[in-house]
C-alpha cells in the first residue's frame, strides 16, 4: 500500500480518471447523445426485427443514436442483403454488417427472399450491395473492430436474437483490433446490453425463443456478462402490439416500402404483431423517457427447463423491463411514429 505522500504526488486528473473506471454504470442513467448503438439481430425469424431496424433509423435521423454496425445471428444468406437494402433505403448503405457462421437458424424466410429478390423493370426494387451473407465479414470480428474504436463505456449493444454472437465475443481472444480479450473489451467499451430475451411475468412462465434456441449461450451470457444488462421479456412485447392499420396507412409515402412489403409477406394481413424487439431498441436509446419500469437489480439465470429466472442479488447489474397500461399506450404511439418515419435522406 503506498504511503499518503506518494498518493498526493499523483496528478489529480489521473486520480479522477482512475476513479471513473471503477464507478459502475447504472442501467437507467441518461446516455450521452447520440447513443452509440450496435444491433445484433436474427433478422428473418420474425418481422419485429425489421420494424426495430426502422425504429433505429428514425432515431438516428432525430440525432438520438448512431448505428455503428448490424450483426446477424441468423445464418441465412438473405439476412444480410435484406439488412443492407433496409439501410440503403434509409440512406445509410455503408453501415458495416457482420454475419454469424454456423448459426442456429439457417432456414429461409419468405420476407427475406421475396423482398431481396423483388424487381421492377429488370432492376432491383430495393437497391443493395450485398448479394449474399457470405460476402459479409464474420460477426465477432466486426464486433471487436467496432467496439475497439469507440470511447470507453459508450456503446449500447442491442441483442434481439440469440446470444450466439455475444457469447463468442466474450470468449474472443486479443486480435489486430484490440489487445484485450473479449470480456475485458466488453467491460471497457459497452455501457449497456439491452436484450429481448426471457419471460418474467408471474403467470404462464415458459421458455422463450431467443433463449432456448441457443440455451447454452444464453446461460453463459446471463452468468458472465460484465456490464449492466436490461432485458425486455416476452410479456412486454406481447402487451404492446404494432397495429396493421399503421402498416396499411403510414408507409404509403413511397410506392414500395421494404418494411411494409416484409410485414405483408410475414403473415396474412391484417394482423397486429408483438413489438418484442422494438422495445429493446426504444429502451436502449430512450431509457429516461418513462416508457418502462425496471425491476430491482439482481441476476438472471436460465434453469434446466430453459426458462429464465430472476434472483435478487446485492450489487446485481441485471434488470428486466416492466410496463403498465399507461406506458403500453405511450410505447405503442412512439413505436408507430418512429417505425413509419420517412428517411431523412435518400
Amino acid at each position: 500500500m503506498p504511503r499518503p505522500s506518494s498518493i498526493l504526488s499523483v496528478p489529480i486528473w489521473l486520480l479522477l480518471f482512475l476513479a471513473s473506471l471503477t464507478q459502475p454504470t447504472r442501467a437507467d442513467e441518461s446516455p450521452t447523445r447520440p447513443v452509440k448503438l450496435i444491433f445484433d439481430t436474427d433478422m428473418g425469424n420474425d418481422i419485429d426485427d425489421a420494424l426495430a431496424l426502422g425504429v433505429i433509423h428514425a432515431l438516428q435521423s432525430r440525432g438520438e443514436c448512431e448505428l455503428l454496425a448490424v450483426t446477424l445471428s441468423k445464418d441465412n444468406d438473405f439476412a444480410a442483403p435484406f439488412v443492407d437494402l433496409i439501410n440503403t433505403f434509409y440512406g445509410r448503405g455503408n453501415i458495416p454488417l457482420g454475419v454469424v457462421r454456423n448459426g442456429k437458424t439457417p432456414e429461409d424466410s419468405r420476407y427475406l427472399t421475396d423482398t431481396v429478390n423483388a424487381f421492377d423493370n429488370g432492376q432491383p426494387r430495393y437497391p443493395h450491395k450485398l448479394r449474399s451473407g457470405k460476402e459479409a465479414p464474420e460477426a465477432v470480428g466486426l464486433l471487436r473492430k467496432m467496439l475497439a474504436a469507440q470511447p470507453d463505456r459508450s456503446v449500447a449493444l442491442v441483442v434481439v436474437g440469440f446470444s450466439t454472437n455475444i457469447l463468442r465475443l466474450l470468449d474472443s481472444p486479443a486480435d489486430q483490433h484490440s489487445p484485450l480479450a473479449g470480456k475485458e473489451l466488453v467491460t471497457r467499451k459497452v455501457r449497456l446490453l439491452s436484450m429481448m430475451a426471457g419471460m418474467f411475468s408471474e403467470k404462464n412462465r415458459v421458455k422463450e425463443y431467443n433463449v432456448f434456441i441457443d440455451s447454452p449461450a444464453a446461460q453463459r451470457v446471463f452468468t458472465e456478462w460484465p456490464t449492466p444488462l436490461v432485458t425486455s421479456g416476452f410479456e412486454i412485447g406481447l402487451a404492446i402490439k404494432f397495429p396493421a392499420t399503421s402498416i396499411e396507412r403510414d408507409f404509403g409515402y413511397v410506392k414500395h416500402h421494404p418494411l411494409k412489403q416484409a410485414y405483408e409477406l410475414y403473415q396474412k394481413m391484417p394482423y397486429d404483431r408483438e413489438t418484442w424487439d422494438l422495445t429493446s431498441v426504444l429502451y436502449a436509446v430512450r431509457p429516461d423517457h418513462g416508457y418502462f419500469g425496471l425491476s430491482p437489480a439482481g441476476r438472471i439465470r436460465v434453469d434446466a427447463q430453459d426458462v429464465t429466472q430472476f434472483d435478487l442479488v446485492d450489487a446485481g447489474q441485471q434488470r428486466y423491463l416492466t410496463v403498465n397500461a399507461e406506458q403500453v399506450a405511450r410505447v405503442r404511439e412512439a413505436l408507430v411514429q418512429l417505425a413509419s418515419q420517412p428517411p431523412a435522406v435518400r
